[in-house]
């Protein structure tokens, strides 16, 4: 007797049963179960290749594979059969990844009832996108791809590239690469996977990475394929939240890689206190540690490291050496005695005083002829004292006593219009160049200007590891009040504010990369500069009108400048190329 069915409820027919290639791994698999299924099968995705070990009837053609590993990339083996056997053929070539393989069965997945605000996720639509792509992969410190493969992938059904936008910016701030595996090689099991997750971790709204997490699983249940897989770190507990969240389970699959200089830390000891560096010291450690450069952590909290290779030492405080010299960085330290030095070397600097300890006549006299001022200690760094945009006797006073917290001598110079550059100099040749941009907060109809700034504030220190964050205090009150708002009114879906005066990273600002705009003219500058201090490692400060264009006025030089604001632009690499030329790459 059939049972009595209630109304409106269905019965979820069972899914129909497919070969079980990659849950057991020790079995092999029959003839029957690889009927239809491509052999050998590795694919290129550019950052690396993905050898599907289940397609290998051989153990050691997977090891041929994996040994054909192009330099700079970082293969991965998945669904090998025996993966223990197989590092055993070659111990000292491969191990197994710490990771996790998760499975999401897409006849399981059950779609959000709402929404994801502020985020909306696409295809990629232009190659150009790609370079956007890589850029959130540097910034992540993921290995980067080369365009025209990905783009080249892309254009094939195999390979779906997303992106997430912030629909407020229109900046592309996430990203997720899936593979579906029936196209790849008629995988019989009806599977994909999921690669590459990747967001901004400074501007990216909430829920971006499930969106993008959702958007291709939902694609692959349109397509009707099984399940979806992915490997994780096995200490990535925020992106196994994620999964978990999602419906996804652990799956017992291994996955197997290639000892080399980017997967060290993967198989290799790590230097004790490396955890504990701050990202300006850490992007240093890893670039030497991926060429076999020994790291010692001599004062994590002061980013002190100590490289070794060979019989030579250098002791490196972020991007700070011993091969700059007491009287380098002492021309840095105060900002009177670097505008003298590149003037003289024909760097344009803004018209400028020194405020006596009791005397503000100096000053009075420079803004009656300027107008407006910028005043700030002669020594001091990470924006602190600084006043932008000076225009009244009161407000001179206040600024130069705020200065004098910091430093009992102080400096004034014409506020010169334009947009704040930092140029990366290292070795005397210009290596990355960004735009930085004082904090600003995105309206989204719904929330004050504070919590706003407190909501921007912790993504800007999360993905700095605390070095950056938005202060709440009189500063950004005046500025959000010279705008026309106070900090409790509600700011509007879509408009942007400033929050602060000064582009300083430390107190929230934002950096765009426009090393392939800068204009010669600005590039020479900074080496001039560079050259005349005598420094080997530093970042030149301008205001210009336009990257694009060659007027450029000097602000200050900076000896310690920290790389790694500066991704996908080399700067670690060039800087242990400076320290050990031996290492470099070719």
């Amino acid at each position: 007797m059939v049972p009595p069915r209630l109304a409106g409820l269905r019965r979820r027919p069972l899914p129909a049963p497919t070969p079980d290639l990659t849950r057991r791994s020790w079995q092999k698999p029959s003839e029957h179960q690889l009927e239809g299924m491509d052999t050998d099968v590795v694919l290129d995705l550019a950052w690396g290749r993905l050898v599907f070990g289940q397609t290998f009837a051989e153990m050691r053609r997977i090891l041929d594979a994996l040994r054909a590993e192009g330099a700079g990339q970082r293969d991965i083996c998945i669904y090998a059969r025996d993966p223990h056997v197989l590092v055993g053929l070659a111990p000292d070539e491969l191990f197994i990844d710490p990771s996790y393989t998760y499975r999401l069965d897409l006849y399981r997945y059950r779609p959000r009832p709402e929404l994801i605000r502020g985020v909306f996720v696409r295809t990629v639509t232009a190659l150009e996108e790609m370079q956007a792509i890589n850029e959130i992969y540097a910034r992540n410190g993921m290995v980067t791809g080369d365009p025209g493969t990905m783009w080249a992938n892309h254009r094939t059904r195999c390979f779906t590239y997303l992106v997430a936008e912030d629909t407020r910016t229109r900046t592309i701030v996430g990203t997720v690469t899936g593979v579906d595996h029936v196209l790849a090689y008629g995988d019989p099991e009806g599977g994909t996977s999921l690669w590459c997750l990747a967001v901004d971790g400074q501007n990216a709204p909430p829920g971006t990475g499930e969106a993008l997490v959702r958007v291709l699983a939902e694609r692959y249940v349109g397509r009707g394929r099984s399940y979806v897989d992915l490997s994780v770190m096995h200490d990535n507990s925020g992106a196994i939240a994620l999964y978990r969240k999602l419906g996804f389970v652990r799956a017992p699959v291994l996955c197997v890689k290639r000892k080399n200089p980017i997967n060290t830390p993967l198989f290799a000891p790590r230097p004790a206190g490396l955890d504990r560096l701050n990202p300006y010291a850490r992007i240093v450690a890893d670039e030497a540690l991926r060429r076999g450069i020994r790291v010692e952590v001599t004062d994590a909290e002061f980013g002190e490291l100590r490289l070794s290779l060979g019989g030579r030492r250098v002791l490196t405080r972020e991007s700070l050496s011993e091969f700059t010299t007491a009287v380098a960085m002492s021309r840095c330290d105060d900002k009177r005695v670097t505008r003298r030095i590149v003037e003289a070397a024909g760097v344009h600097v803004p018209r400028g005083a020194t405020v006596p300890e009791d005397d503000l006549g100096p000053a009075h006299d420079l803004l009656a002829e300027c107008g407006e001022l910028v005043v700030k200690p002669a020594r001091g760094e990470q924006g602190k004292g600084i006043t932008v945009g000076v225009r009244t006797g009161d407000e001179l006073t206040r600024a130069v006593s705020a200065a004098r917290l910091f430093c009992p001598d102080v400096l004034v110079e014409e506020l010169v219009a334009g947009e704040d550059l930092r140029v990366v100099v290292i070795d005397h040749d210009v290596v990355a160049a960004a735009v930085r941009r004082p904090a600003e907060v995105v309206g989204d109809g719904r929330r004050t200007v504070t919590e706003l700034v407190r909501a921007t504030s912790r993504r800007r220190e999360r993905a700095t590891g605390g070095e950056s964050r938005i202060p709440l205090d009189d500063v950004t009150a005046d500025v959000v009040r010279a705008a026309g708002y106070t900090m409790d009114d509600v700011l509007p879906d879509g408009e942007r504010l400033r929050v602060r005066r000064t582009a300083n990273l430390h107190t929230g600002g934002t950096i765009e990369d426009v090393t392939e705009r800068l204009h010669p003219a600005i590039g020479q500058a900074a080496v001039r500069a560079s050259r005349a201090i005598g420094i080997p490692v530093t970042g030149i400060d301008f205001l210009v009108p336009d990257v694009e264009g060659p007027d450029a006025v000097f602000v200050e030089a900076n000896e310690r400048p920290g790389l790694a604001n500066h991704e996908p632009q080399p700067t670690a690499a060039r800087f242990v190329d400076l320290l050990f030329p031996e290492t470099r790459r070719r």
